[in-house]
């Protein structure tokens, strides 16, 4: 980039800067050279991001842009930054503790994405398994330093996590020892394999220590009250959407959409099993062998093979899919806590994207119906076009822009509008699989309210469309209940995700509300260029602006 562009040149100095001082950011991005370091997590390290940071955002405000493009980038990176400041000054940054979302889970998530092909890749994960007994030691001071300041989480985030890591060391479930599998697995011997089986054990001991320290120091620090309140609510919001929303509106529109894609689902129902309800419908569908999958390995298998035929039938017809992002990898992840993600590729493309699918313990048997909407969401054309793409864009974007700006709003909006398009486009033409897809959205429509409701504490509408406990105040037990009565998912990912919305708040609705902004700025567009809209091109212009929060997002698309 020439030093003429101001803007690029500050974002792809803090790149660099950012991928030193935080190397599991760096590994989870793609850049190369930092594997053998894990992240310092002390209150030192945590300082010292924070201070690039502050001093990247007053560059960046300082700088004139040089054309459009670069506005668009000076836009999403002022937006981000500002809000990481802003989750420092609030006590946030260094406390922020789920079951989903800490220290901890990055450090053991990485090594899922380190190369593993040769000793040069063994000695690294070697290397950070050394590290791992310091890292876990310095998040543990940073944590009871943070504690001492008031700034704590839910006492139960800190007990589900100390669950987890049972399960992550083999105390319990199924999934047996993260570390001694990771390196079981290896293939190497000598030296090397001593080393890697010495530094497994070190980091299991080390991971088992502070779950009792979770268990022992943090529980009981931690808020009896799961509810965040309005300020952290509303902060929290911002930073997931990239935008600013009327939290009340929202939360009455989410009663909105549930109730539209109840309708929908009980039409829907009676094409599967005329007269048949939803509960029915479902039934009848999950009592259906040819629709059974059993096994993990099996319905992996699945994953993949629909994730390419959908590649192959997309590509050059409804989107631009340059090669490199044509191909994805389906993992079952290593861990049984419950969830599906997506990891983006390497900055060379030689690490793909992968799809992972987190399975709880004692399931084993699947069912596809339920999922093709699933694989649209986290493939293509939901995430793995979008990040994938946007990695591709050297031509258009800057490196901060492809490998480190991530809006949830916008990305997991664009991955639900996606599941939406692919139903217009025939792809959901099977009922059992539209099924699948309205339930999904229903599964999010309900967590709108959910996630809004109980963590500002808002009273249930006393005619609300379901009857569910009119007037009453959200707590988790109702929360619980209503996301029980509005997915169509195993008991053990309801309570996972249940337990999710109250240690992550404002992320669960990011991805109802990001798709609503999408389909707006889509039709807002339509309505502007009337006869020559064309929907292949406005996903392209709109892809090609990468990931941005919301609000700069609807700017950029109203100038295009």
């Amino acid at each position: 980039m020439s030093n003429e562009r101001l803007v690029d040149t500050i974002s792809e100095t803090f790149v660099e800067e950012y991928a030193a001082l935080d190397p599991i950011t760096a590994t989870y991005v793609g850049i190369t050279g930092h594997d053998d370091r894990l992240t310092d997590l002390s209150p030192d390290g945590f300082a010292a991001r924070e201070s690039l940071a502050r001093s990247a955002l007053t560059a960046a405000t300082a700088a004139t842009p040089s054309d459009e493009r670069e506005a668009v980038a000076r836009d999403a990176f002022l937006e981000r930054m500002g809000l990481e400041v802003d989750r420092v000054d609030a006590g946030l940054n260094r406390a922020d503790f789920s079951v989903i979302s800490s220290g901890l889970h990055e450090i053991r998530q990485v090594f899922d994405l380190m190369p593993t092909e040769g000793e040069e890749a063994w000695a690294a994960i070697d290397a950070r398994l050394a590290a791992v007994p310091g890292s876990v030691q310095d998040y543990r001071v940073t944590l009871a330093e943070e504690a001492a300041r008031g700034n704590v989480a839910a006492a139960r985030q800190y007990a589900e996590v100390a669950d987890q890591v049972r399960n992550w060391t083999g105390q319990a479930g199924e999934g047996g020892d993260f570390f001694a599998g990771l390196v079981a697995r290896s293939g190497v011997d000598g030296t090397l394999r001593s080393q890697l089986d010495r530094h497994a054990a070190d980091a299991s001991r080390a991971f088992a220590d502070f779950g009792l320290f979770l268990e022992d120091e943090m529980d009981p620090r931690g808020r009896d009250r799961e509810a965040v309140g309005r300020d952290h609510y509303a902060l929290a919001s911002r930073y997931f959407l990239g935008a600013e929303v009327d939290l009340e509106q929202t939360y009455l529109w989410g009663w909105e959409e549930l109730k539209r894609l109840a309708d929908d689902m009980e039409a829907t129902a009676d094409r599967i099993k005329p007269g048949a309800g939803v509960a029915e419908a479902v039934a009848f569908l999950d009592a259906d062998p040819a629709r059974t999958v059993h096994g993990r390995e099996a319905f992996r298998a699945w994953m993949q093979e629909l994730a390419d035929r959908t590649i192959d039938e997309l590509a050059g017809v409804h989107f631009d899919i340059p090669e490199p992002i044509r191909r994805i990898e389906c993992r079952l992840a290593p861990t049984n806590d419950g969830g599906i993600y997506y990891t983006g590729p390497s900055e060379d493309f030689s690490r793909p994207g992968r799809m992972w699918w987190s399975v709880p313990d004692g399931i084993d048997d699947f069912f596809p119906w339920r999922e093709v909407t699933t694989v649209f969401h986290e493939g293509v054309p939901g995430h793995h076009l979008q990040v994938a793409q946007t990695a591709y864009r050297k031509d258009l974007l800057n490196r901060w822009q492809r490998l480190m700006c991530w809006v949830s709003g916008h990305g997991e909006g664009w991955a639900l509008y996606a599941e939406r398009l692919m139903d217009d486009l025939g792809h959901l033409a099977d009922p059992a699989d539209r099924l699948g897809m309205l339930d999904g959205q229903s599964f999010r429509a309900a967590r709108v309210i959910v996630d809004i409701g109980m963590h500002l504490e808002l009273r249930i509408p006393a005619d609300n469309p379901f009857g569910f406990h009119p007037g009453e105040t959200w707590t988790p037990a109702l929360g619980r209940e209503f996301m029980g009565q509005h997915c169509q998912m195993d008991p053990a990912f309801i309570d996972f995700e249940v337990k999710r919305y109250l240690g992550w708040p404002g992320q669960a609705p990011s991805y109802k509300v990001g798709e609503r902004i999408w389909l707006e700025a889509r039709d807002e567009a339509r309505a502007r260029q009337g006869a020559a809209f064309d929907l292949k091109a406005f996903h392209r212009a709109a892809l090609d602006l990468g990931s941005l929060g919301l609000d700069p997002l609807r700017a950029a698309l109203g100038r295009i």
